[in-house]
Order: C-alpha cells, then sequence, then structure tokens
C-alpha cells in the first residue's frame, strides 16, 4: 500500500512543478515592465541632476560676468547635450536677467515616451 501512495505523490510533484513553471513565465513580464519603470525612474533622476549641475554653472559664469549660456552647455556630458534638443523656444538653456533654467529631455528606450518627459532645474545669481 505504501508504494501506491508514493506514486501519487510523485506525480502530484511533478505537476506542482510545471504549474511553477507557468507561473514564473506569468510574473516575468511584469518584472521586466517593473525592471524598465525603475530604470526611467533613475535616468529622470540623473538628468535632474545634470540639468542643476549645469544651471550653477551658467549662473556661476554668469556672477562673474561670463556667458551662462555656453557655461551651461559646456556643464553637461555629450549624451544629454544631444538629448537637450530645445524644449522651449530660445533652446535648453533660458537666461532671464540673473536666473539660468536648463531644461533636458532625459533619455528613454520607448521614444514615445521620450515626447513627454522634461526636467529642467534653475539658478540664480545676483546680475553683475
Amino acid at each position: 500500500m505504501r508504494r501506491g501512495s508514493r506514486g501519487r505523490r510523485a506525480a502530484g510533484r511533478a505537476g506542482e512543478g510545471g504549474q511553477a513553471a507557468v507561473e514564473l513565465l506569468a510574473v516575468v513580464p511584469l518584472v521586466l515592465v517593473i525592471a524598465l519603470a525603475v530604470a526611467q525612474m533613475f535616468a529622470v533622476g540623473y538628468a535632474g541632476v545634470l540639468a542643476g549641475s549645469a544651471a550653477e554653472a551658467g549662473a556661476l559664469a554668469l556672477a562673474g560676468g561670463g556667458d551662462a549660456r555656453t557655461a551651461a552647455r559646456a556643464a553637461l556630458p555629450d549624451w544629454a547635450r544631444d538629448h537637450g534638443r530645445p524644449v522651449v523656444e530660445g533652446g535648453q538653456v533660458a537666461v532671464k536677467g540673473g536666473e539660468v533654467t536648463v531644461r533636458l529631455r532625459p533619455p528613454t528606450l520607448i521614444r514615445a515616451l521620450g515626447r513627454h518627459l522634461e526636467v529642467s532645474a534653475s539658478a540664480a545669481v545676483e546680475a553683475p
């Protein structure tokens, strides 16, 4: 009698293993979407940090009597300059009085999403 019950248990375990594999396959797309969303949030955050640093560099140049736009653009890495397509009239760096505003579009894996994302940062100094 014991041998018969072992056979049923083994068959039940094999069915559970198949069910687990199917459940894993169902969860993998969800995990990938979550990973993509997290990576995109990091890219947006990093672009925000870059915009802030560039705005600060522009403001410091403005305070020293230099060209704020040139200094802000020089503070951005090459890929950010490429992604810094004009999102406002006049380009990605705007100077108004003693305030420098830098706007960037963060890199995205989905191009359609890239049109809707934008980060901006401002830094101000007293005009010389």
